[in-house]
């Protein structure tokens, strides 16, 4: 199964326009019959051809006039409501076990995406929109493996491919496919997506740099005794949450509580202030999810509230076009003297060989050089799915470890949704990574490092 395909994940690829759309293959056919009917001499042919041109006209403007072209935003929104009504309906099937009955909601999404155009002007939700339909002949490839229609599950996989699927990881970890694994065409198409490997992309990225970081910006940890951090620990209730073990075990209680407290969900961007509480309040008011950027606030705020250094930390891909990015957090142990890695969404921690917590920086070595890693056995979706070495950290990690973003200033409703808020963005890169245009090299908002040890620095008072 493909996870995640609900999030938006990725720009556009190709524009639409009338050249790739039924009208231009309407006026082709059009024109060369045209030509032929005016150069016919025999007078019955050419009526035989002009009732085919007819009918070839009706044919094209029905399939023109049954693909819906999307032009405003609220259609956008009315279409993707619409597909996570249809793949939720799978989603519970394939949860169950159900494959034989997850199969219909799949063929009714390539269905209504095939009849789905969007305006030229939503490049970005036309590539979207493409993955999405890869990820869909994905799963129903899955199903039908899974229901022994081997002849189906490869052809369909292979559409999925054609259709611009490329993760290689989960396509080779994923044990929906253990009884066509062997089959040549399997191993043809696993091959041919090699490329887009994004363990082998991350480790071909360039080194970090040390840089004069005299002008760069410092990071600020709000103190535990600011007003509103200790709302924020009274209405948890977070001594309780925490407990009375050392510092590594409050560390980990806290995010369990967060995860199972706070439902995520990537395609929804809450609509309230992104501070602990009001996330919180949000999410039992409404029933909805809420991100993984939010998870990872709320959670950066209970620890502040404890007196606990933490960030949050953007996890971003090599691919400029690719949308789908991460969030975690990067919590300082006292204990340890040092960063280590946590991750509210998917409630998990990474730990090297000898059992000793591993930083964001430690893991992503670590993923490069082939070192081992090992994923607390708990780590999951919201509960929902068990996640595995092999898929968060080989694959959808190993992506997402790129480049990093973080804000300077991390304190209680650090990203207002509604305030006007100013907290500067640092971003490290790898020394010939060429970021995307949109932070430039020193601007009002962001500034970009390649020099690892400023940007995980230790915090400060």
């Amino acid at each position: 199964m493909k996870r995640n395909t609900c999030l938006f994940s990725a720009k556009m690829k190709r524009k639409f326009s009338k050249k790739n759309g039924t009208f231009s293959r309407f006026h082709v056919i059009y024109m060369n019959m045209k030509i032929i009917y005016m150069n016919m001499k025999n007078i019955r042919l050419a009526i035989i051809f002009l009732v085919l041109l007819l009918l070839c006209g009706h044919v094209c403007m029905s399939q023109h006039s049954t693909r819906h072209v999307l032009k405003t935003q609220q259609d956008i929104v009315s279409f993707f409501e619409k597909h996570n009504e249809i793949y939720n309906v799978y989603h519970d099937f394939y949860k169950n076990k159900q494959f034989d009955l997850a199969i219909k909601p799949l063929k009714e999404l390539v269905t209504f995406f095939d009849t789905t155009t969007f305006d030229s002007k939503w490049e970005e939700v036309m590539v979207y929109k493409e993955e999405l339909t890869a990820n869909i002949y994905y799963n129903l490839a899955c199903c039908y493996a899974l229901t022994a229609q081997k002849k189906l599950a490869l052809e369909t996989l292979e559409k999925s491919v054609r259709m611009g699927y490329k993760d290689y990881r989960n396509m080779l970890n994923d044990k929906d496919f253990e009884n066509i694994r062997e089959e040549k065409k399997f191993k043809s198409l696993l091959e041919e997506i090699r490329q887009y490997d994004r363990l082998l992309i991350l480790q071909k990225s360039s080194s970090y740099v040390k840089e004069d970081n005299d002008t760069m910006p410092q990071f600020f940890y709000q103190d535990t005794g600011d007003y509103r951090l200790i709302s924020v620990r009274n209405f948890f209730d977070l001594d309780s949450v925490a407990g009375d073990g050392d510092e590594i075990s409050k560390i980990l209680n806290i995010l369990h509580f967060v995860h199972k407290t706070i439902r995520h969900d990537g395609g929804n961007f809450a609509l309230c202030e992104f501070d602990a509480i009001d996330i919180y309040n949000y999410h039992k008011s409404t029933g909805k999810g809420v991100n993984c950027r939010h998870l990872a606030i709320a959670l950066n705020e209970m620890y502040l509230s404890m007196g606990i250094p933490s960030r949050y930390v953007t996890c971003m891909p090599y691919d400029s076009r690719d949308q789908d990015c991460h969030v975690i957090n990067s919590v300082w142990s006292s204990q340890y003297q040092k960063w280590i890695w946590i991750d509210p969404t998917f409630e998990a921690y990474v730990k090297d060989e000898n059992g000793n917590f591993l930083s964001i920086l430690e893991v992503r070595d670590r993923l490069i050089e082939g070192r081992p890693l090992f994923l607390n056995e708990d780590a999951n979706w919201n509960y929902e799915n068990k996640q595995t070495k092999e898929y968060y950290l080989e694959s959808y990690m190993a992506k997402n470890l790129y480049w990093f973003d973080c804000v300077t200033n991390y304190c209680f409703n650090p990203e207002s949704r509604y305030r006007n808020v100013e907290n500067k963005h640092v971003v490290l890169t790898p020394s010939t990574y060429e970021t995307p245009a949109t932070y430039e090299k020193s601007s009002d908002w962001a500034v970009i490092t390649h020099d690892a040890d400023y940007f995980w620095q230790v915090p400060t008072k």
